[in-house]
């Protein structure tokens, strides 16, 4: 009889061992009914991914121990069924780093099987190898009639003719392949990229189909921080044809048959807008949730980056949640009032307007002493997006709301940003979004009914802080601009390689001095939702006081 698997995709909170481990009990009482013979959950789903410097701290070490100690008792109640974790582990050695990242497999109260990560990520937003100390060998493991090869997400991204851009001297399923798995089990905490959905299914199948051999792929699911996980764990036979898909970006559970016979080898991933736009309602809305809040405010300028930013807030939190204020100067266009507010009575959400002419000119004139025979620059425009920036600050601080940032990634790779102006907020919605693809996003918003006022896709996009502004007096066109930092930050193109294709060597060589130069406005940026291949942040880091040429 084939092994009957179960596949439990979760949402874990970093951190939180007891309500993991709580999760776990949730899934395993769903699908215990369906009498699996074994149970796969994600990657580190104890502790939740990734748990960064905790790991350093004994005390959290000990209570991932103890839930999965209690997890372990727990098996002793269901004999039938096996589950199949992941957790960290101890080395138990003097030298090297004290832990593993590992899968551990319980059945009848007791550990019977153990394998630690072999390729530990040391690059983007992955850095394993501060934390852990590699395996040195993979085994199988003989449960039920099967041959278990066990791999960590990683484990897996090492599949001949797969371009994916890791080199590693070892490939973790070809040793167990060579063992004589028959079954290969893949537990991931796999984040979301653009892109990144299709690439996964090659990789799964890839494998598969190379060792003829299936494979059952559980993968995370939710925002932790900066990075969404989108599930999509996925079952395979051994010709790579899809058995199993389980959601994206949200919870789910399956069980299949080891020996099940796949429908399709085709693979129709979610169109990429809609994929970005999911990512980023999950990032939000987790992000709200595990840092202990239920409602946001963000500001509304009547141009397009706020207002997708604000129904990606109304899906996230629901718009009872949302507050929007629109703050117009002697400068904003009437058409900025009207358009915030009609975009808040299509979506319901609580809205106000606060001027800040007043404010402003309190500001020149309590400066105009200190700023005496110097004529008016950026300095005075700024003012106006920092009077801005405390306003909404203030309203977080009375009602506890999270003030959400509504700037998007081409702006922040440039510097076109106001530092504790409209830079302020806690999360960044937008911020690995370049503004093109803020366009496709509110084009994917106002599929079905007009939410975002066409008046806002259609204006000039304009900071509003002097008379008759636009993006474009200081900035190549969007297209353009947009073209240039996914070469030189998404690719690592070096200047000359981005004109050679193309764009005049002048505007290449300005956006890039402007993002060299902007560093020092990213670091003190907002945590930003990363739904791209190379995202500002914690992913990409580069010196502040630094001189270089290209």
């Amino acid at each position: 009889m084939a092994l009957r698997v179960g596949l439990a995709q979760l949402n874990p909170t970093v951190g939180d061992c007891v309500g993991n481990l709580r999760l776990v009990e949730q899934a395993l009482a769903m699908l215990l009914p369906r009498r699996p013979d074994l149970i796969v959950f994600p990657e580190l789903c104890l502790t939740g991914y990734p748990p960064r410097d905790l790991l350093e701290r004994e005390w959290f070490v000990g209570q991932a121990e103890t839930a999965a100690g209690r997890l372990c008792e727990l098996s002793a109640r269901h004999p039938g069924t096996g589950i199949l974790f992941g957790t960290v582990g101890r080395t138990g050695r003097s030298s090297g780093r004290p832990l593993h990242n590992c899968a551990v497999l319980v059945e009848n109260g007791r550990e019977v099987f153990r394998q630690a990560k072999v390729l530990l990520p040391s690059y983007d937003v992955f850095d394993e190898t501060r934390y852990f100390e590699p395996a040195s060998e993979v085994r199988v493991f003989d449960y039920r009639g099967e041959r278990l090869g066990i791999t960590i997400c990683e484990d897996a991204w090492n599949l001949p003719g797969l371009d994916t851009g890791r080199r590693y001297d070892r490939d973790p399923v070809a040793e167990l392949a060579a063992q004589g798995a028959t079954l290969f089990l893949n537990i991931a905490a796999s984040p979301f990229a653009r892109g990144k959905e299709e690439v996964r299914f090659r990789l799964v199948a890839g494998h598969a189909r190379r060792h003829g051999r299936p494979l059952v792929f559980v993968n995370q699911v939710g925002g932790n921080d900066e990075l969404v996980f989108d599930g999509r764990s996925l079952a395979v036979d051994g010709q790579g044809r899809l058995v199993t898909a389980l959601a994206m970006f949200a919870e789910q559970s399956a069980v299949i048959d080891a020996e099940a016979t796949g429908t399709t080898p085709d693979y129709q991933p979610l169109e990429p807008v809609e994929a970005v736009f999911r990512a980023l309602v999950l990032g939000v809305r987790d992000y709200v949730r595990k840092c202990g809040f239920r409602q946001v405010v963000l500001g509304l300028s009547g141009g397009i980056d706020s207002a997708v930013a604000c129904c990606i807030a109304a899906a996230a939190v629901g718009p009872q949640n949302v507050m929007g204020v629109t703050m117009p100067s002697e400068f904003s266009s009437p058409g900025s009032v009207e358009d915030s507010r009609e975009l808040a009575e299509n979506l319901g959400i609580e809205f106000r307007v606060i001027p800040i002419h007043r404010t402003h000119q309190s500001y020149l004139d309590m400066l105009a002493e200190t700023f005496a025979g110097r004529e008016p620059d950026t300095t005075e425009e700024n003012i106006q997006a920092r009077v801005r920036g405390n306003i909404l600050m203030a309203i977080s601080n009375k009602f506890g709301r999270l003030v959400l940032n509504t700037g998007n990634k081409s702006e922040l790779a440039v510097g076109y940003c106001t530092l504790y102006g409209d830079m302020s907020g806690g999360l960044g919605v937008l911020a690995d979004v370049p503004k093109m693809l803020v366009y496709e996003l509110a084009r994917f918003i106002n599929r079905e009914k007009v939410v975002i006022p066409a008046a806002t896709i259609a204006k000039p996009p304009s900071a509003e802080l002097r008379p008759n502004q636009t993006d474009q007096d200081t900035l190549p066109p969007y297209p353009v601009l947009d073209r240039i930092i996914e070469r030189y930050v998404d690719e690592g193109a070096a200047p000359e390689e981005i004109a050679a294709e193309g764009i005049e060597r002048e505007v290449v060589e300005r956006v890039v001095r402007a993002i060299d130069g902007s560093e020092y406005k990213r670091r003190q940026a907002a945590p930003g939702i990363k739904v791209s291949n190379k995202a500002f942040g914690i992913g990409r880091r580069f010196p502040v006081a630094a001189k270089f040429q290209h």
